[in-house]
């Protein structure tokens, strides 16, 4: 059972599927506090369906890299490629929680698990085909990482088809407020994982993988990661201009992008593993503390 409870864990991407989790419940804490009425118990199926589609993204990613994953030393011991699991039993748990997670937040929000249903086909069938043909794979890879928050906030309304109980709430709610979260994480991607494009592409080029701006660490690449690196302070500036973002949030996620564009400019400099595990590090701690400094210092319309 032990074992077992270590394979799952590592089917799902636990890491992973929990950074999103979290990054989905807290856009539904704000679309709640946009509401003045946070239903717990809603919070909790949030949670549940939001594992179960992105364990089930996962599980899809895992069996079509099978292969791959044999030959890179961060993934050979997976469950798939180690030999612990078959295809056929990872599949029957991914179409499994794809089903429930789907039914799941479909059941709480209508909009929120038509996302969801997206968000596995692009990330399991378009993204993951694509890191062995083109860079262009971040590109795509990027929308369905920033759906969490669209799927989280929606999550919070309730809804009757295609948003007809929206009515009562104003345009900028229901528009604004979660296109602006999913900007937000959608930007936040293109540092973080070209800076682990970057740290771990002797292992991806192993499998093939392409997925630094121009396939190599060359000067063209660590200028791209500079530039995104960059982008994301005018992108901290967006939750007030728009009025729904405070002080302390802008404070706080400029801090981060300044730090965010030192590192870029030092690893611009040195082009070195070293300096693009900053930006790395800088990325993994950004997203969540912005995003609960966020909850906290949230203005609703």
């Amino acid at each position: 059972m032990k074992e077992f409870i270590s394979d799952f864990n590592k089917l799902v991407k636990l890491r992973l599927t929990l950074t999103v989790v979290f990054s989905a419940s807290i856009s539904f804490l704000i679309g709640a506090t946009q509401q003045g009425d946070i239903i717990w118990f809603n919070w909790a199926l949030l949670t549940l369906g939001g594992f179960l589609v992105t364990g089930a993204a996962n599980g899809f990613n895992e069996i079509i890299e099978r292969d791959l994953d044999k030959l890179m030393e961060r993934t050979k011991d997976r469950p798939l490629p180690a030999g612990r699991m078959t295809n056929g039993q990872a599949l029957v748990l991914s179409v499994f929680m794809g089903i429930a997670g789907t039914l799941v937040l479909v059941n709480l929000n209508f909009i929120a698990g038509l996302i969801s249903v997206f968000s596995i086909f692009l990330y399991a069938f378009v993204y993951t085909p694509l890191k062995q043909k083109s860079p262009i794979a971040v590109w795509v890879g990027a929308i369905p990482g920033a759906l969490p928050p669209l799927i989280g906030y929606y999550a919070a309304f309730e809804s009757a088809g295609f948003g007809l109980a929206y009515a009562a709430v104003s345009e900028k709610a229901i528009v604004i407020t979660p296109l602006v979260l999913f900007a937000i994480q959608f930007f936040w991607q293109f540092p973080h994982f070209w800076a682990i494009a970057w740290v771990a592409d002797d292992d991806y080029k192993r499998a093939g993988f392409r997925l630094l701006p121009t396939t190599r660490r060359d000067k063209l690449s660590a200028w791209m990661l500079f530039i995104s690196a960059v982008l994301m302070i005018p992108v901290g500036f967006l939750p007030m201009y728009y009025g729904f973002g405070g002080w302390i949030f802008t404070g706080v996620s400029l801090i981060g992008a300044l730090m965010f564009a030192w590192y870029g400019y030092q690893h611009l400099q040195k082009m070195e593993i070293s300096t693009a595990k900053k930006i790395m590090f800088t990325s993994f701690a950004y997203l969540p503390i912005t995003q609960l400094v966020l909850l906290l210092d949230f203005k609703p319309f």
